[in-house]
């Protein structure tokens, strides 16, 4: 198994990322192209990134179960 230290930067970045990604592409659907959407994404990204990071917590040891369960059969 990975070390905890090892697992939590993962999901620092894992979490920073699809943060990123996802308020920018639904910002991008809501708003279009538009420097509104960059100053909504940024506000967006701001709240969501710790959000995300808590809930993978909770969602990265269940995910990594689930996985091992199925790969083991």
């Amino acid at each position: 198994m990975i070390d905890t230290k090892t697992l939590l930067i993962a999901q620092l970045f894992i979490s920073g990322m699809m943060a990123f990604m996802m308020t920018g592409f639904f910002g991008f659907l809501h708003l279009g192209p538009s420097a509104e959407w960059l100053r909504e994404w940024s506000h967006s990204f701001v709240i969501a990134w710790p959000v995300a990071f808590c809930l993978s917590l909770g969602v990265g040891k269940l995910s990594f179960k689930l996985a091992a369960m199925i790969t083991r059969a």
